[in-house]
């Protein structure tokens, strides 16, 4: 789950971390409401969206005045902001974050990720904050630094310094730096975090660390024992159907293809659209209905495929493992009756394919060929990922 970067600079300042001061607007009065209150002549005014790229797509506004904070407010309210991580639909700006100018005198990039490769947190740093950092690991490594925590014995100051020293720091922040990372690390471990990522994390002309930026990503399945976290999710950030899915416990995302893939295990769902894009089509979207493949998940599913008007095929392809294929099949026949799949006044009408794998799959596949349903059934793999591209 992500958040905005208001709440996560909420977060930050609930760990002693300092930020600039500022507030949340969701209107042009609000926002000169807030820019009256701080401190500093200079405003910035920034699009809050669940995506990168803000500054460069034109939403993060420099107000010189503060009397130009609403001008710039009624500029990016309602305005749908396109960068390179929304897609070309964008999103549309619903609410500013209106804070005061700093002075900065150097930018630092500040991260801590979950390295599941290396089963520990990764501390990345470097002092080329305010730059896309995958530019910068791609033509200056070097400018990077890469240290890990083990989370059996939590962060160590000496491992701040470590840090500190290889980037070159002043003294005059040493322990400020130290600390922070200890505050964010904590924060990282109590709120079930997987990447906090500060850029730039910024030196003041005082030689004060400031987060000037923040981005937070957590672990869903951390969410139930941090309530005041699940209590930031904003779902008009987030896909409708991605949202709808969850409440059947369906992992669905969506993608940009015409195919529709209904899977049983994720995995097996990875290479489902690998092989879809080998025989020359294009997945619709990630959806992995669980090892059961009740009646009631493959409905939810099938429903949750055919909202998305890109779809011209199904894909279903199902390993029956905890559960044998005729029951499965069962499942499959049972909710394309319900929701009366290719009939009049029932579910609209695409190519359908499914291939069935595992326990007594020929009885499943028997099944569905006698089922009296417009659908075709597949003998593997590669031969389903075919019909499915030929027939949509």
């Amino acid at each position: 789950m992500n958040i905005h970067e208001y709440q996560a600079k909420g977060l930050l300042a609930q760990y002693q971390i300092p930020i600039p001061k500022g507030n949340v607007a969701f209107s042009p009065e609000e926002a000169k409401a807030v820019a009256d209150t701080l401190d500093s002549p200079i405003a910035v005014v920034k699009a809050q969206i669940h995506a990168g790229g803000r500054g460069k797509a034109g939403g993060v506004k420099l107000a010189k005045e503060k009397t130009q904070v609403t001008l710039f407010a009624k500029e990016l309210l309602g305005k749908i902001l396109v960068t390179h991580q929304t897609g070309h639909e964008g999103r549309e700006v619903k609410k500013l974050l209106i804070e005061e100018g700093v002075e900065i005198a150097k930018e630092l990039y500040l991260c801590l990720v979950v390295d599941r490769a290396e089963g520990n947190i990764a501390l990345i740093a470097s002092t080329e904050g305010g730059m896309e950092i995958e530019e910068v690991a791609e033509k200056r490594p070097d400018a990077i630094v890469r240290f890990p925590i083990d989370p059996v014995f939590g962060y160590q100051a000496y491992q701040g310094r470590a840090v500190a020293f290889q980037l070159g720091l002043p003294k005059e922040v040493m322990g400020q730096w130290v600390a922070l990372i200890g505050n964010l690390y904590r924060l990282f471990m109590d709120k079930g975090a997987m990447q906090i990522e500060i850029n730039p994390l910024i030196i003041t002309k005082h030689n004060k660390l400031i987060a000037l930026d923040a981005k937070v990503g957590f672990d869903d399945n951390s969410l139930f024992r941090n309530k005041d976290v699940h209590a930031l999710r904003d779902l008009s950030e987030e896909e409708p159907l991605e949202t709808k899915a969850t409440q059947f416990g369906l992992n669905y995302v969506k993608l940009d293809g015409t195919i529709g893939c209904m899977v049983n295990g994720a995995g097996l769902a990875m290479a489902t659209m690998d092989i879809i894009k080998l025989a020359g089509g294009s997945p619709a979207n990630f959806l992995d209905v669980g090892g059961g493949a009740s009646k009631e998940t493959v409905k939810e599913a099938f429903q949750i495929l055919l909202s998305d008007t890109n779809v011209k095929g199904i894909f279903v392809n199902i390993f029956g493992g905890i559960v044998r294929c005729e029951r499965i099949a069962h499942g499959i026949i049972d909710a394309a009756k319900e929701i009366a799949f290719g009939k009049p006044n029932g579910a609209r009408a695409v190519p359908l394919v499914i291939r069935l794998e595992g326990t007594n799959a020929k009885e499943g596949r028997d099944l569905l060929a006698a089922s009296g349903i417009n659908l075709i059934v597949a003998d593997s793999l590669w031969d389903g990922a075919q019909k499915i591209v030929a027939t949509s």
